[in-house]
Order: structure tokens, then C-alpha cells, then sequence
């Protein structure tokens, strides 16, 4: 018996000891426990599969290297790649290939970002020039780098970066994996009142916007200032734009968000929302990003200060 046929058998044992009985009984035992099971073996049958199939192209040499090559670059495989710790990269050529994608996006928000590597589960970056002019460069830097990194190299706890300019706000700024209960006034960086400086678009930058009701698999515009703002949610983290294709110029409202890619409705310009709206056809153009936090006062976004009511 080949240990596919093992594993084969063994799931549907499990999900035989979950299935109800006609009686509306369940088999004795624990319920938890069968299907973390369950989980394991399936888990690791699909890892042991891209194992194989990974060794099978590696045979092949520069050809089949190059299709791995490919593979690792498509978001959903890379994402199995990484469950399974069968990536080709090692952490540190994937944090500098996912800094390479989102650097030239940062634009005039960021010099140069050089990778100083990670020990102890902490990445460090060095920022050589930033923008002074606005609380939102300094945010937008920060999120732009470390979500490409955490997404890079799922094993990297936190993200420091030297070098940045002092911001109004360090609490709101702080990088590293953001704990469960995000929406305590603590975390939000505020006092709890909602007329207190650290949460006040008058003094601070940002704008709290209209409720958004939950993710959506479509884009949402809404107001903030004079400006509107376009928010996609990926695997339930929101990303907010300025509503405006870099292409034609029209609204995204009604485009076509499959995962982190964003169609144009009007032109079909494709882009990645979750690395800083780089375009996926026309790598000359991207989309406006805008630094957002959601926490207890609500889902708020910086704003340049001209588009501030």
C-alpha cells in the first residue's frame, strides 16, 4: 500500500468519526482532536505532493529550475511554498526581492532601503533619505515596507527601520506583528477620548472614515476630507487608495478585485494592492497609497493636508 493510499484511508476513517450517525449520534471520542488529525494528515499529504513534484523539476536542471522559479513568484503558490518551508529563496533573498517590488512605488515617500538582515526573528532596514513634509510619508514608508517583508518571511516577528523620520505619533507607527486585541485605545496610540490629540484629524493627519460595513470581495469608496478613498480587503486586511486609476484616471469603484489584484473597470489595468498598488502590466504606473489603521475608534486613513476637511 503506497502511503497515499495509507493517508487515503486514514482521512476517511476520520471524517466517518465526524459524520453524524442516522440517529443524529456522533462516535465516542473527541471531536477537537479528530479533526486536527484530519488537518495534519491532509497538510502534510499536499506538502509531501509539492515536495515531490519540486524534486521532479529540480532533476531536470536549468529548465526545471527556471519553472520553479516561476511557481515561487505566483502569491498563491508561494504562499504553499512557505506553509510547507519548501521555498527556494531563504528568508534573506526573499525579503530583498520583496523590497526590490515595492521600492520603486514608494516614490518620492523614500530613498533608498537597504536590507542589514535578520537575527532573532527581527529584520533590520536602514532608510537613506526620507520625505519630511507630512505625518503620512512616514506612515506610508513604514506599512509599504513592512507588509512586504511580513508577507515575504512569515518567520520574521518584527521589522525595525532605521534611519526614519520622528513622527507625531511613534505608538501609531510602531512595526511589528500588530497583537489580538488591535482595537485597544493602548495599541491606537490614544487616550480613549475621541477629542484627544492622538485622534483628531485636525492635528494629527488622519481622518476616520464612514463605517465600512465587513470585507467585501469588491473595492469600497467613501469620503475622507476632499477626498475620496478606495478600500480593498485582502484575506481581511484593508488597503486604502486614492480613488483613481494611475492609467485613465477613472474611479475603481466598480473594478474587479480578485485576491490582491484590482482591475480597472474602465481601462483594465491590473494592480497589486497589497504591495503598495504596483501595476501588474505597466510596472510605470501604480496606484496612490494611503496609510490606514483600523482600531478602536474606527478605520482611519492619512491624508495629505490639502485633502483634509
Amino acid at each position: 500500500m503506497t502511503a497515499v493510499n495509507k493517508a487515503g484511508e486514514r482521512i476517511e476513517e476520520l471524517i466517518a468519526h465526524l459524520r453524524p450517525r442516522a440517529d443524529g449520534t456522533v462516535a465516542a471520542g473527541d471531536p477537537a482532536a479528530t479533526a486536527e488529525e484530519l488537518v495534519r494528515l491532509l497538510v502534510g499529504l499536499y506538502g509531501d505532493g509539492l515536495a515531490a513534484i519540486l524534486g521532479i523539476l529540480a532533476a531536470h536542471g536549468p529548465a526545471g529550475q527556471q519553472m520553479i522559479d516561476e511557481l515561487a513568484g505566483d502569491p498563491l503558490i508561494e504562499g504553499l511554498l512557505l506553509l510547507h518551508d519548501l521555498h527556494p529563496l531563504d528568508a534573506d533573498a526573499r525579503v530583498q526581492r520583496a523590497l526590490d517590488r515595492v521600492r520603486p512605488y514608494l516614490g518620492s515617500h523614500a530613498g533608498g532601503v537597504q536590507y542589514l538582515g535578520i537575527s532573532g526573528g527581527v529584520a533590520r532596514l536602514r532608510l537613506e533619505g526620507s520625505c519630511h513634509g507630512c505625518p503620512s510619508s512616514t506612515v506610508t514608508v513604514r506599512l509599504a515596507i513592512e507588509g512586504a517583508v511580513l508577507d515575504a518571511a512569515p518567520e520574521v516577528s518584527e521589522v525595525v527601520v532605521e534611519g526614519m523620520t520622528a513622527a507625531p505619533e511613534p505608538a501609531l507607527l510602531q512595526i511589528g506583528r500588530r497583537p489580538a486585541d488591535a482595537s485597544s485605545s493602548a495599541a491606537a496610540g490614544g487616550t480613549g477620548d475621541p477629542a484627544s490629540p492622538g485622534n483628531t484629524a485636525s492635528t494629527d493627519g488622519w481622518v476616520t472614515l464612514p463605517a465600512l460595513g465587513p470585507p467585501s470581495s469588491r473595492p469600497v469608496t467613501t469620503t475622507a476630507g476632499d477626498a475620496t478613498v478606495l478600500v480593498c480587503a485582502v484575506r481581511g486586511t484593508l488597503y486604502a487608495y486614492t480613488d483613481a486609476c494611475a492609467g485613465c484616471g477613472s474611479s475603481l469603484a466598480e473594478g474587479r478585485l480578485d485576491r490582491e489584484e484590482l482591475t480597472c473597470p474602465s481601462c483594465g489595468a491590473r494592480y497589486n494592492v497589497r504591495l503598495a498598488g504596483q501595476g501588474l502590466d505597466d510596472k510605470a504606473l501604480h496606484l496612490n497609497p494611503l496609510p490606514l489603521l483600523s482600531d478602536s475608534h474606527g478605520v482611519r486613513v492619512a491624508l495629505p493636508e490639502a485633502a483634509r476637511v
